[in-house]
């Protein structure tokens, strides 16, 4: 059944409508907080299972292969990288439920910013995220990589991570209202795997056939993790390619680019349910 969009006069002036739009963002935020809570397995699932590639890449498949310098440095920048694509599916679960549901359809009926659905999803996902590389790199730094280039610069490497992560998610917001339902969940998350294992997280493209390296070498993914190794310090097994040299600007260029076109999908798509 469709609910129709209710259309409320907005407080007078440009700053009364940021502050009503905020604070709407915000209870939609904390609608999303809470339910951490009420899902604790859930949430430390999210943070457990690249946990545990990290540990079975380390000690048990052997990652960093081709790495001149120690594996273990390699290899955690881009288990770091990895894990801004694990999880979606949890974002886009919550969406298509809210969807079955009718509560996106009770949200557009309320007298609410439309967007602050979307934001406050999106908020919640990035403090998620931002949990999810504290584990990580608290569980790198026991197995034994460093950063060596100082705060600043490891600073500058968390927000290439979470830049991807943005525009992962909004990949996966768009994904989850065109499937509609949460078994469609599944089968589009799917398509997370091969942009993250076709990358160089785990071993270098000059270790790859030719072909099957340049591929690699242009993946978004692989932009994200050598940049963020260059910023740590770590080994980064380059190849010298233009892809390699100029990895921190496509770290940036890939997210806007992705960001650039799913955001306004998602947005449209919002705007049209239940019409």
């Amino acid at each position: 059944m469709s609910a129709a969009t209710t259309t409320v006069p907005g407080p007078d002036g440009a700053a009364s409508r940021l502050r009503w739009a905020l604070a709407d963002s915000w209870t939609m935020t904390r609608r999303e907080l809470a339910h951490w809570a009420r899902q604790p397995v859930a949430v430390l699932v999210n943070l457990v299972f690249p946990v545990m590639l990290l540990l079975m890449f380390t000690y048990l498949v052997g990652g960093g292969r081709g790495v001149s310098g120690d594996p273990t440095e390699y290899l955690v920048p881009g288990m770091l990288a990895l894990t801004m694509a694990f999880g979606l599916e949890a974002t886009m679960l919550a969406v298509t439920q809210d969807l079955g549901k009718g509560v996106i359809d009770r949200f557009r009926s309320m007298p609410m910013v439309p967007g602050a659905v979307l934001v406050g999803r999106s908020a919640a996902d990035m403090l998620q995220s931002v949990v999810s590389l504290a584990v990580m790199a608290g569980v790198g730094y026991a197995v034994g990589w460093r950063w060596h280039n100082g705060a600043a610069a490891a600073l500058g490497a968390v927000g290439l991570l979470l830049l991807l992560r943005f525009a992962m998610l909004w990949v996966g917001i768009h994904l989850a209202m065109v499937a509609g339902r949460p078994e469609m969940v599944t089968a589009v998350q799917i398509l997370v795997w091969p942009v993250g294992f076709l990358s160089n997280v785990f071993a270098t493209p000059a270790s790859m056939p030719g072909w099957l390296g340049a591929v690699v070498e242009w993946n978004p993914m692989s932009a994200t993790a050598t940049a963020v190794r260059e910023l740590f310090g770590n080994p980064g097994g380059a190849t010298g390619s233009w892809a390699a040299e100029h990895a921190e600007l496509l770290a940036v260029l890939w997210p806007v680019a992705i960001i650039a076109v799913f955001f306004p999908l998602a947005v449209r798509k919002f705007a049209r349910l239940s019409r």
